[in-house]
């Protein structure tokens, strides 16, 4: 190695080492003739001192050194005068006295400065090689290191194999869209990348693998946000013979591996478990956060013949009536605040937001209370627990916008309130998901996971004529509120999958077509069995605190999912597209 030692590691208890270090100057101030420079690497920085006087051979070179230039240090470890430790650092206590300089390279003026924290993300994204020099990007690409490290031991502990599946896959349509990649040697053919290792990972489970796992690339064509990526990474474990407990065990037990290895936290499991119905119903989210209170309150039955038409003209239509208790907000409950509640009530189509404020000389004011009677008024307020200084928040609507409405204010006052503990990890299991879900636009049917989820076996009956109602033997374990992973058990049993194809709407024909070849794998003595995928992004994101999971990826894309740094997509040479008898058209 060019260097002897790293630039964090030198200590007193190196006093009179001779020694080299190499890495990137981080910043050079030139006092009276001294050159002090910070010498930089990704263990850390070591102040380093090149004097003329005593080695005026360095000083024509010394006077070259920028920011960013790439170079290597001989010299003598010294102490520092006390008056001038550092004790925030590792080498704090130290400075190199520098009897040899070398300029390996040389860099441009950087296009941002490095220590900015406000530097536009374009900018990062365009030039992210510079930004991973910044010490957050290597500390959050160094934990995802250390995560995976530990999910790998946990797994191999718990005998599971890592086996790689294919990335140039067949494209089955299903959730979202698939990246199709054209065949060359198969004209007017298409690969796909895989939106996730689903079916092969089952197709190991007929293969007798029985544990596997894989920290495995997906591809998904859709739109982004701060937790999507278009290519993103996840853990992924399939298993036979088992049952949900099982599973949760097992997943429980990474979990608990990867928060005392990482943060030092034990996490006590096993994880507090929730319906999805329940979820909804006290939440409005089937990912719930749970680190604070402000549960939902429904006042369906208690509203449902009130003279205020809003509420019992949505009942009569099927619709339901909720509250959520905006404890304390009266206090900055202005008009400007409530129409700001009310527009976020209707960004989930919601046509209004009603609400009852709680007075410090006890009364009530609201422009709804007019509408309704001293006895509604008295239910609603010992039904939320409302005092003195309270908000109450009531919308009318179906159940998916109540529910989506006030889950979303739910999250935002308790931001906006302080309601939310720091550095409290809380894990829960979300339970029974619906099995279908309907597509207005296509009415139909769709696997609201995907085709081989299995029903709950008590309402695999109701598939044929009560398929709203049928649960399936789905989970996902939830962190703070977001879905941290998601699996099923998975139908084995060729008739049961028959007639979830069938409440699909896909024919024999087109079942064959999509899924041939995994269906013909099942005809062979298919084993029980189920699994889970964890994003593996979205874990590292909610440990390292991190914005957004491009801050946790090397080379992340933007929100319109291209590279700014390859500027890709990009065209191809019109030899390529003649090879894959492609023609571009506008």
């Amino acid at each position: 190695m060019k260097r002897t030692h790293t630039c964090g590691e030198l200590t007193a208890e190196n006093k009179g080492k001779k020694v080299t270090l190499i890495g990137w100057v981080n910043k050079c101030r030139n006092l009276g003739g001294l050159l002090f420079m910070d010498l930089r690497d990704r263990k850390g920085i070591t102040q380093a001192v090149v004097n003329p006087e005593t080695n005026p051979e360095l000083k024509e070179i010394s006077q070259t050194i920028r920011e960013e230039f790439v170079v290597s240090l001989e010299g003598i470890v010294n102490l520092r005068p006390d008056e001038m430790i550092n004790n925030d650092m590792i080498t704090g206590a130290i400075e190199l006295q520098v009897t040899k300089l070398t300029v390996e390279n040389k860099s441009k003026p950087m296009p941002f400065n490095l220590e900015d924290p406000k530097v536009d993300e374009d900018i990062r994204l365009k030039y992210r090689y510079l930004d991973m020099r910044r010490s957050d990007i290597y500390k959050n690409l160094k934990m995802r290191h250390d995560i995976a490290k530990t999910i790998r031991n946990s797994l191999s502990d718990q005998d599971f194999l890592e086996v790689e599946t294919p990335i140039l896959s067949k494209s089955t349509p299903e959730g979202a869209r698939d990246y199709i990649i054209p065949s060359r040697t198969y004209p007017n053919k298409f690969f796909a990348l895989p939106q996730a290792p689903q079916q092969y990972k089952q197709l190991l489970m007929v293969g007798g693998i029985e544990r596997y796992f894989q920290i495995a690339k997906c591809f998904r064509d859709e739109d982004l946000r701060a937790d999507r990526q278009p290519e993103f990474t996840q853990i992924d474990l399939e298993m036979s013979f088992v049952e949900q407990e099982d599973i949760f065990a097992i997943i429980e037990t990474i979990l608990k591996k990867v928060m005392k290895d990482i943060k030092n936290i034990d996490i006590p499991t096993p994880f507090p478990k929730i319906s999805y119905e329940d979820a909804m119903n006290r939440f409005g989210s089937d990912k719930p956060d749970m680190r604070f209170a402000l549960e939902l309150v429904d006042l369906s039955e208690e509203l449902k013949d009130s003279e205020f038409k809003v509420f019992s003209g949505t009942i009569k239509k099927g619709g339901i009536i909720k509250a959520l208790n905006a404890k304390g907000q009266n206090s900055i409950a202005s008009r400007k605040q409530i129409d700001e509640w009310t527009n976020t009530a209707k960004i989930f189509a919601a046509k209004g937001l009603a609400y009852l404020k709680m007075q410090d000389d006890g009364s009530v004011k609201s422009p709804i209370a007019k509408f309704l009677s001293e006895e509604e008024i008295n239910t609603i307020i010992s039904k939320t627990n409302a005092e003195t200084g309270d908000v109450i928040l009531i919308v009318a609507d179906s159940a998916k916008i109540v529910n989506a409405a006030l889950g979303k204010l739910r999250l935002e006052i308790a931001d906006s309130a302080n309601l939310i503990p720091e550095d409290t990890y809380n894990f829960l299991w979300v339970l029974n998901f619906p099995l279908l879900d309907y597509d207005e636009e296509e009415e139909r049917y769709v696997a609201m996971h995907h085709p081989f989820t299995s029903p709950i076996p008590e309402d695999i009956e109701k598939l044929e004529n009560n398929p709203a109602n049928v649960r399936a033997q789905a989970y996902d374990v939830i962190l703070n509120g977001v879905e941290l992973g998601g699996g099923s058990i998975r139908i084995h049993n060729p008739d049961v999958q028959a007639k979830m194809f069938k409440t699909l709407g896909i024919s024999d024909e087109e079942a064959k077509d999509r899924f041939g070849h995994i269906l013909e794998a099942f005809s062979y003595g298919a084993p029980p069995h189920g699994g889970i995928a964890l994003g593996f992004d979205r874990m590292v994101m909610l440990l390292t605190r991190a914005a957004s999971i491009r801050e946790v990826i090397a080379f992340p894309k933007t929100t319109k999912a291209g590279c700014l740094m390859t500027n890709s997509p990009s065209d191809i040479d019109k030899k390529q597209l003649e090879e894959l008898k492609i023609e571009i058209t506008d």
